[in-house]
């Protein structure tokens, strides 16, 4: 079975309280009516596991709940499509859809849950990305060994040496801060563990632009055709950058926890 997760909604951009959908108790049943977008793989899942407002006012952390919803229940419907990444995605709307108060998962106010996860999700990007990055930096040094111009190896040139440089480091600066945050995603210390995993995403965001981009560059054309491989580890990297709030993001969320 293939659950996704169907949180984020078209107004709320990266805040995780902003849940518009809503769940209401109508006999034994919760009623469940709102719209989620980007859900990652929403259009191959089976069932969803679904944030919706039990109480309180749109953007209140308090109130929000998790229900395990079928996706071919009645009121579901879902539109899949293709992202920038090649991986898939889907907008679900839920229009009166009924669930038994047993398939509420998670405590009545999940906020806390959800908020660990996604901070776990990130963790795991953050490796991701990693992975990824030293798989652009091998690529673009046999690059610049064997690309000829002048008759010489472009890898001669010392300003493209220093590039390449330039991308290491970066790399290097990444997959310090990955560590960091697989360390910490299990901290229980929700305050402390946020902030260690926004640190991160900064960097890891940071770190792709350096070395997505000089790669790209370093290659010529060929490292933007859909032929080459560069160029689809670039628009992955390029799309984990977004997921789950982008460096402006958490740079603003580390600045409000001092």
């Amino acid at each position: 079975m293939m659950m996704a997760f169907a949180h984020a909604e078209p107004q709320s951009r990266y805040d995780l309280a902003d849940v518009a959908t809503t769940a209401r108790k109508e006999g034994g049943n919760f009623v469940l009516d709102g719209a989620k977008t980007l859900v990652l793989h929403g259009d191959s899942a089976g069932k969803f596991i679904v944030s919706a407002r039990l109480s309180g006012k749109r953007q209140e952390k308090d109130g929000i709940g998790l229900f395990l919803v079928d996706a071919s229940a009645d009121g579901v419907s879902r539109r899949g499509y293709a992202t920038n990444d090649s991986q898939r995605a889907a907008e679900v709307t839920l229009s009166g859809v009924r669930v038994a108060a047993d398939a509420a998962v998670g405590p009545a106010n999940a906020y806390p849950l959800i908020e660990r996860v996604v901070d776990m999700g990130i963790a795991a990007q953050c490796a991701e990305a990693v992975g990824a990055m030293s798989e652009i930096q091998d690529m673009t040094v046999e690059y610049l060994k064997t690309r000829k111009q002048f008759g010489v190896p472009i890898g001669n040139f010392q300003v493209l040496q220093h590039r390449a440089a330039e991308m290491l480091i970066a790399l290097e600066q990444a997959r310090s801060m990955a560590m960091l945050a697989a360390m910490t995603a299990d901290e229980d210390n929700a305050a402390e563990r946020r902030k260690a995993i926004s640190a991160a995403k900064v960097q890891i965001c940071n770190s792709i632009r350096t070395v997505g981009q000089q790669a790209v560059q370093l290659h010529g054309g060929i490292g933007m055709t859909m032929e080459y491989k560069l160029g689809h580890y670039f628009r992955r990297i390029t799309a984990i950058q977004a997921t789950f709030g982008d460096a402006t993001h958490h740079l603003n969320l580390l600045a409000r926890a001092g």
